[in-house]
């Protein structure tokens, strides 16, 4: 045991643990057939990421599942790793060489990607030595990286077996296309923003009579490539229209009215311009009609050949000059606001363009069945089990999945080609000739696969399949997923599948979806709001430990988290309180002898009911902890400890304590301080899933590595039943007896505080119980009572009847009583209580006056409304307080 400093500083623990951690290998774990695998592989973060509070819940959430996993004895390993980030990283590197006057183009492929490697070997590991200073308990031997060769060869194995067995195909298709990365997107890359836009009504002629039609577009400059216009074959508006021709509007090419069930009657004016080319909706028309498609722009976003006189024009730019051009022409009827949905590019926010273009598609249907039925069927459960209906339903309407990408950063698609006989094959190796005619005439598909292609895999590929290894066989599937429902369908869903089809096994039992993390105001954190939090800046300010602390405190079970930088005193102020209930252990220690845990021998003691009442106590946090994890209720998780050692423990235990070490009998003392450290081993045993630092300090600061090296390997403390406490000599009357008294103290605490007496002056108290057995308990625990009421003197009287008024309050084991007499200047206190009197009821008069006014109640916000309304209730119980104590006085 070594003395611990008289303030706790966080920074030198933190490092010097950590440290010594990663020294010992304590987070290293091997196969073994003498313990259960609990198996977490971690959300892997983009290489050119930097840590953020999303970040951080996220690996404290796990990192607690994982420290508990390992102190109840289980073989816990959570897997670290980090995704190559395709379209992000690559726009890294080309933003580095743009500075330096090049483009990856003139590097050409195989440098450029040695310039990407270089990169990543200088900065990629940012986020992994972030997520240490959080205390990730991460076996770091084991860290994967997206892109490695074991991964790789995954990818690989996966392409070749879905490509074989027809599930991969090449396609034209709509799909959504970034103009600024120039690549293809999937569909859940494309993030949909609510934007102010406008519905442009355009006229177009009907060839050979003089009436127009009038269109409605958001997005004039597709026109351009209009091949129909579509209505619907209900609406009798125009049923005489169907088979006519119209004349395109500026390029004047001729084209066909169609009817088609997919034309809502009631959107615009009824009439849709068909753009097979430009928009998914119009591409499936387009394929029931045999129409032709026509693209007018290019990867750029750059109107082309095919856009006639807007030809080079950006896409904006041409909408702009067109829509002049059809006012000048006579051609725009009107153009209305219109609030719509604007898909996003998930990494640069550039305005995404649906377009033809032919990409590599997953048929997603086969592989989505059975990932069905494990949710249906609970053998997935999603903690809240609300993201069940979400899953289910995109599940059961999903689409085949766009896993081509137009960039040079990332899996090569192994597909090849032999350009002499035509022959297409995948390979996972690069093949010499064609195995079809033999020639050397073959290359290799330009494109990339989607990061998330990689991704999917993860789960198994980090432990080595192909293969069958030895940790494939002992840690899949895994335990738990912790992430944000975000990426559901990026990961989560997706992972089901793989998992399902490749290992023929659920790739987990459990996934929790966290809550967003946002400022106080309810807003997502950003850096172009100026609201982010760094969690790299709270740990210099106030610790890891308060940080992980506060979150989890914060974290209601899949509801979002809100956070400001004051919120992490809570968590620095608990570590603060339990450094010092251990300095105060110290400094009234009976022995310099390290006490084992594990040999204090409680039976062997005369506990006096508060003793037992602590040891109770104790036991209810164990299993309330205990039962929110298992439930992934973490916030219930960590207000049940930091109750238990705030009040339970701090307030009323080590205040009892004072005492009894104030006092002279020896081996009450040593008993006490038995007790205490048999609650604080196992408190600070509880508490270390969440705050490993200092539990980690103080288990070695106390001494209590004598039985355990580290608190990280001691076993997580037992709940125990009054029946298996009653062995110690715990009875369950005693610990509701103690619950009574602290609820007897607490009323005699406010009679002090209604009076304002300070804590020096000492009150003279009459405690009337109900029953003589009340009585009994309480007279055999005066001392304690006295001291915890800070009493000159306590008498217990079954027939106590007061002379006069006299201060006075209900608790659960009878009337309280306070003398005030020589302590309270009667005639200063009522002018004092009057005043206040006088303000409290100018206050309820306005109020009152405020909530009369018919217009302010029909007006004013309800919320505001029902303020007030529990103002004057609070300003009513307070007005009869004062008066109560104004007639007491003056009694």
């Amino acid at each position: 045991m070594s003395e611990l400093s008289k303030n706790y500083e966080p920074k030198s623990v933190e490092e010097k643990w950590y440290a010594k951690w990663l020294e010992d290998k304590a987070f290293a774990v091997q196969p073994s057939d003498e313990k259960d695998p609990a198996t977490i592989v971690i959300p892997p973060p983009n290489v050119t990421g930097i840590l953020h509070m999303g970040h951080a819940l996220n690996n404290t959430i796990q990192d607690v599942l994982i420290r508990w996993w390992r102190m109840q004895g289980k073989n816990a390993l959570w897997v670290p790793g980090t995704d190559h980030a395709g379209i992000a990283t690559q726009n890294v590197v080309e933003r580095k060489l743009a500075k330096e006057g090049k483009s990856r183009h003139d590097l050409e492929r195989e440098p450029f990607l040695k310039e990407v490697w270089a990169w990543k070997e200088e900065y990629g590991s940012t986020i992994i030595n972030q997520l240490k200073k959080l205390g990730s308990s991460c076996d770091w031997d084991r860290e994967r990286f997206t892109m490695d060769e074991g991964l790789s060869k995954a990818v690989l194995e996966v392409f070749c077996r879905l490509y074989d067995k027809g599930l991969i195909y090449r396609g034209n298709r709509i799909i959504n296309w970034c103009p600024r990365c120039t690549t293809a997107l999937s569909d859940e890359e494309s993030e949909h923003v609510e934007s102010e836009g406008a519905l442009y009504h355009i006229r177009y002629a009907v060839k050979d009579e003089k009436h127009k039609i009038v269109v409605a577009t958001t997005r004039p400059e597709t026109m351009l490539g209009d091949v129909a216009v579509a209505v619907s074959p209900r609406d009798k508006r125009y049923a005489d229209l169907v088979g006519k021709t119209l004349i395109l509007p500026i390029l004047n090419r001729e084209i066909p009215v169609i009817a088609d069930e997919y034309v809502d009657p009631e959107f615009g004016t009824g009439c849709v311009k068909i753009t097979p080319a430009h928009d998914p909706n119009d591409f499936e028309m387009g394929l029931r009609h045999g129409l032709e498609q026509i693209n007018v722009m290019d990867d750029h976003g750059v109107m082309n050949a095919e856009a006639g006189p807007y030809e080079g024009m950006d896409r904006f730019e041409c909408r702009k000059q067109l829509v002049e051009d059809l006012k000048a022409g006579g051609l725009l009827e009107k153009v209305d606001k219109h609030i719509h949905a604007v898909g996003h590019c998930y990494r640069c926010s550039t305005v995404v363009e649906p377009r033809l273009s032919p990409q590599w598609f997953v048929k997603m249907e086969p592989l989505a069945k059975p990932a069905i039925e494990a949710v249906r069927t609970g053998k997935i459960r999603f903690v809240p089990e609300r993201w069940n209906k979400v899953y289910l339903e995109w599940m059961e309407n999903i689409r085949d999945w766009c896993i081509s990408r137009q960039i040079w950063w990332g899996h090569r698609i192994p597909v090849f080609y032999c350009d002499s006989c035509g022959h297409e094959w995948a390979a996972k190796d690069t093949p010499a000739t064609c195995p079809t005619c033999g020639v050397h005439n073959i290359r290799q598909d330009e494109d990339v696969l989607d990061t998330w292609f990689s991704s999917w895999l993860w789960p198994f590929s980090v432990f080595g399949w192909p293969e069958q290894t030895e940790d494939l066989k002992h840690f899949y599937p895994t335990q738990t997923i912790a992430t944000a429902p975000e990426i559901l369908f990026f990961w989560v869903a997706r992972m089901i599948m793989a998992g399902l089809e490749f290992m023929g096994e659920i790739p987990f039992d459990t996934v929790y979806f966290h809550g967003t993390v946002r400022d106080d105001q309810g807003r997502k954190m950003s850096k172009s709001l100026g609201n982010s939090i760094n969690p790299l800046d709270i740990i210099e300010k106030y610790s890891a430990d308060a940080l992980r602390f506060s979150l989890m405190m914060l974290t209601a079970t899949g509801q979002d988290v809100y956070i400001s930088d004051e919120k992490f005193e809570l968590g620095r102020n608990f570590c603060t309180k339990i450094w010092n209930a251990a300095r105060f252990m110290q400094m009234n220690a009976t022995s310099d002898v390290p006490v084992d845990p594990e040999q204090i021998d409680l039976g062997a003691m005369s506990l006096s009911p508060d003793d037992q009442h602590i040891i109770a106590k104790l036991s209810e946090a164990v299993k309330k902890t205990e039962t929110a994890l298992e439930r992934h209720r973490f916030n219930d998780a960590a207000l049940a400890m930091y109750d238990f050692m705030w009040h339970d423990y701090c307030d009323w235990y080590v205040e009892y304590s004072k005492g009894i070490f104030r006092g002279e009998d020896l081996q009450r003392k040593q008993d006490v301080e038995q007790v205490m450290h048999y609650v604080f081993s196992s408190a600070v045993r509880l508490l270390h899933p969440f705050i490993p630092f200092i539990t980690e300090e103080l288990w070695h600061g106390m001494g209590y590595n004598i039985s355990s090296e580290s608190v990280q390997t001691a076993p997580w403390p037992k709940a125990f039943s009054y029946e298996d406490l009653s062995g110690f000599g715990v009875v369950k009357k005693m610990v509701e007896y103690v619950d009574a008294k602290h609820d007897l103290i607490r009323t005699g605490r406010t009679l002090r505080s209604d009076y304002n007496l300070t804590p020096r002056q000492q009150a003279k108290f009459v405690i009337r119980p109900p029953k003589k057995e009340i009585g009994d308990l309480l007279r055999a625990d005066l001392v304690s009572v006295s001291a915890l009421l800070g009493a000159e003197s306590i008498e217990v009287d079954r027939d106590y009847t007061p002379e006069g008024a006299m201060p006075s309050g209900i608790s659960q084991l009878g009337a309280v009583y306070m003398s005030i007499e020589g302590l309270v200047d009667v005639e200063a206190e009522v002018a004092k209580l009057q005043k206040q009197l006088a303000t409290v009821e100018n206050g309820i008069s306005g109020i009152s006056k405020k909530l009369s006014n018919e217009n302010f109640v029909k007006k004013a916000p309800a919320d505001i409304v029902a303020g007030e309304e529990k103002r004057k209730a609070e300003l009513l119980e307070k007005r009869d307080k004062i008066q109560k104590l104004i007639d007491t006085l003056s009694a």
